[in-house]
């Protein structure tokens, strides 16, 4: 019998279509960050319960493999239709353990949704192609076909879309899954597969393990496991890139940020000031897409520093659960500390605070993670924390003097996961698009991230690998060709 997510004193793996206790000993408390109330105990699972979900869902390949796709996404569209009507408690669930407001977390389970919306098109997605006579005779085709059993380890701070950026694409192609939760956040997935497994989905398609570091390792050493998903920092990423890759797998490994923002003078400022505003601060800063450096050219300089400055010292911080808080509190004590340690380097490099959201204490919440927004103005262009990943609250003002010269401010940046421009120019606009070296790119548009149909891209330290999650990039990893040559004789053809 499954356990409810929201009460369980610690938390079960659920595998081959069951949930199970782990063969662990060791837990860590699952906290809520805006109380530090502990609501339940992750369990810190072992190799052999990887084990134990890996030959759950080699057992169970062969006959989902041979599944009809378009019986597949029946289960899909039944998924799909649950979490439209748990969305609410789904987004209360991922507030409580993650700390982002409730509308914060109720548009990231819309954005999950819509990737099983896409999945549901895998009939059509999954197509290969085929030409006649490429010899007199001979025919030719390409065809895709699932993998087997592949993994995905997703992070703390989007516990529910993240997952969805793999799960209904592996699955809809005809592969089984197993995935490894943020041991941090892992009750918004437990309660999302306890939805699934409403659908009547085959045992041993999809499970999930709980854990940590030898969770991971063990995913990525397993010689059943074909392919590795991962979202998460950088170092990590490497890791399970280059570990994945020594294991003969593909892997596709989403690492961390440093996301830039240009503004120029010609800028719409009330537009840009509330954009980027919502773009640094919204989820406390904790997503891979946060602007955390605007580069100001020429008056902007001024102009977009006080309008920014305003908007940010109107966001309301609090408990994500309630009415009218629009930034909650950061993952930890641990994040918060750190948090706070870069903003002091910040300051002791030049950069003056305009907004200091450090030794924050919110009324009522006292024992929360929070801090308020920062705004650090005049930030140097070799300071330590004009590259360095921040994850929180943070935004960093740097001047430049012209476009070109913001452009190769950014291409030092180690990262290249996302950059925006904001002006009514459209030369500058199409200057920036063609030069600007990140992945995800935004015109006048804060968090550029990508709709379900299209891959979500990443360039240098914040992605390793050829294909992204979501869109027709998930159906090529979760497929490989297969290339099929065929004659047949000239004989006449029999009469029936």
């Amino acid at each position: 019998m499954s356990t409810t997510a929201t009460t369980a004193a610690e938390l079960q793996n659920y595998v081959n279509g069951a949930w199970q206790r782990s063969t662990t000993t060791e837990f860590v408390d699952v906290t809520n960050p805006a109380t530090a109330e502990v609501i339940a105990r992750t369990p810190i699972s072992t190799p052999a319960d990887v084990e134990a979900a890996v030959q759950a869902a080699a057992a169970a390949f062969p006959a989902w493999r041979r599944t009809p796709p378009g019986e597949r996404i029946q289960y899909l569209f039944k998924l799909k239709n649950l979490l439209e009507e748990h969305i609410d408690e789904l987004a209360a669930i991922t507030t409580r353990e993650n700390g982002k407001t409730f509308a914060e977390a109720k548009a990231e389970m819309r954005r999950g949704i819509e990737n099983v919306e896409v999945a549901c098109g895998i009939p059509m997605l999954m197509q290969g192609h085929v030409l006649e006579d490429v010899t007199p005779g001979v025919d030719e085709m390409q065809i895709r076909q699932p993998l087997g059993v592949v993994a995905a380890i997703v992070p703390f701070n989007f516990p529910a879309m993240i997952s969805f950026w793999f799960l209904p694409y592996a699955i809809a192609c005809g592969n089984t899954f197993v995935l490894k939760p943020s041991e941090r956040v892992p009750l918004t997935m437990h309660r999302a597969m306890e939805l699934l497994e409403k659908t009547g989905l085959p045992k041993g398609v999809v499970n999930i393990v709980n854990g940590g570091k030898d969770v991971v390792n063990a995913l990525c050493d397993h010689p059943q496991i074909r392919a590795i998903s991962f979202v998460g920092s950088t170092p990590v990423a490497k890791h399970v890139y280059t570990r994945s890759a020594a294991a003969g797998k593909r892997s596709q490994c989403q690492g961390g940020a440093k996301n830039h923002v240009i503004v120029l003078p010609d800028a719409d400022m009330d537009l840009a000031k509330q954009i980027i505003s919502d773009s640094a601060f919204g989820c406390a800063g904790q997503r891979c897409l946060a602007v955390s450096v605007a580069v100001t050219i020429g008056e902007a300089q001024k102009t977009f520093r006080d309008a920014i400055a305003e908007a940010a010292s109107a966001i309301r911080v609090g408990n994500g659960m309630d009415k009218g808080i629009q930034m909650g509190p950061v993952i930890s004590p641990q994040s918060k500390q750190k948090i706070e340690g870069l903003i002091s380097i910040g300051v002791q490099e030049g950069a003056k605070p305009l907004l200091d959201g450090r030794n924050t204490k919110i009324s009522g919440s006292e024992s929360g993670n929070f801090l308020t927004p920062t705004i650090l103005d005049g930030l140097p262009a070799d300071s330590r924390l004009a590259h360095t990943e921040i994850f929180g609250p943070v935004l960093s003002l740097v001047h430049a003097d012209s476009i070109d010269d913001a452009l190769e401010f950014l291409r030092r940046s180690p990262y290249g996961n996302q950059a925006s421009l904001f002006t009514t120019s459209g030369a500058a606009a199409r200057k920036f698009r063609y030069e600007a070296p990140a992945g995800n790119i935004g015109i006048n548009i804060g968090v550029a991230a990508p709709m379900a149909y299209f891959p979500f891209s990443g360039w240098k330290e914040s992605f390793f690998g050829i294909l992204h999650g979501q869109g027709r990039d998930a159906v090529e990893f979760y497929t490989e060709s297969k290339i099929v040559v065929e004659r047949w004789s000239r004989q006449e053809t029999r009469k029936f």
